[in-house]
């Protein structure tokens, strides 16, 4: 799909949207995860209209410079968000993880201003913003929540500024580490004793700012730790008090405890 992919997430028709049927739990346990809402108000996201796409891993959700008439929210795989620069270089400026919704930031502006990717395949519940806004209007708790959702994305925005521009590669790859292991554990049911990483080393390095071949030598240190554990090309979290000990990790940034 690649350059079609983003236009193809048109608003849902009657004939193409789904029911209440359970698919957007994840989205709501992520909201409720900073945000109080009545059971009325959960009743009613779980009746958002939407529509159901799959795409496969590299295609493009959303392209910098479109206007969006929809919120992709992530159902299931990862996705993440990206810069170009002109010789071609990419930086990964986010990491959305199943729960999360991809562009609340177009109920407020007009273009997307960076890539949004599928990291993995992934499976999207396509919201019209005309259904978001209405029930931002409509309820405001649901309001509160778009708006802390949006704050808490621009919370770990400075946290990972601060990761690539002032911990040595050791500490910025456990703090992200540590990150994604609080994120999933978030939304998940149960939480997961070990997690898997699914981003490559190459991802990595773009996210972190370093090389692929330093991201290789740091892995090895936290392997030699006991930190994590690698197979093949797989990657994963193994001991998850050991890695905060070395990326000094604070969960503050992540506002778990706002509810209230």
């Amino acid at each position: 799909m690649d350059r079609q992919s983003s236009a193809a997430l048109s608003e849902p028709s009657a004939a193409s949207s789904d029911v209440a049927d359970g698919r957007l739990d994840n989205f709501t346990r992520k909201l409720l995860s900073h945000s109080l809402l009545s059971t009325d108000d959960q009743r009613a996201i779980l009746t958002l209209p939407f529509s159901l796409r799959l795409l496969g891993p590299n295609e493009y959700i959303l392209r910098e410079g479109e206007q969006a008439r929809v919120c992709p929210l992530l159902l299931s795989g990862f996705a993440y968000r990206h810069k170009l620069v002109a010789d071609g270089g990419r930086q990964i400026v986010a990491l959305k993880i199943p729960g999360d919704p991809l562009d609340f930031q177009s109920l407020y502006l007009r273009r997307v201003d960076h890539n949004l990717q599928a990291l993995t395949a992934v499976e999207l519940a396509v919201v019209p913003l005309a259904a978001l806004e209405k029930m931002a209007m409509e309820r405001p708790a649901f309001a509160r929540a778009v708006i802390t959702d949006i704050l808490v994305e621009a919370s770990i925005g400075r946290e990972w500024l601060v990761n690539i521009g002032r911990r040595n590669a050791t500490a910025r790859l456990a703090h992200f580490l540590c990150e994604l292991v609080y994120r999933l554990n978030q939304t998940a049911s149960p939480p997961a004793d070990e997690s898997d990483v699914p981003l490559t080393q190459e991802q990595l390095a773009d996210l972190l700012g370093l090389t692929p071949v330093h991201i290789n030598r740091t892995l090895k240190r936290l392997e030699e730790a006991g930190a994590v554990r690698r197979k093949g090309r797989r990657l994963k979290v193994a001991d998850f008090a050991m890695l905060c000990r070395i990326a000094d990790f604070s969960d503050l940034y992540l506002h778990r405890g706002n509810v209230g």
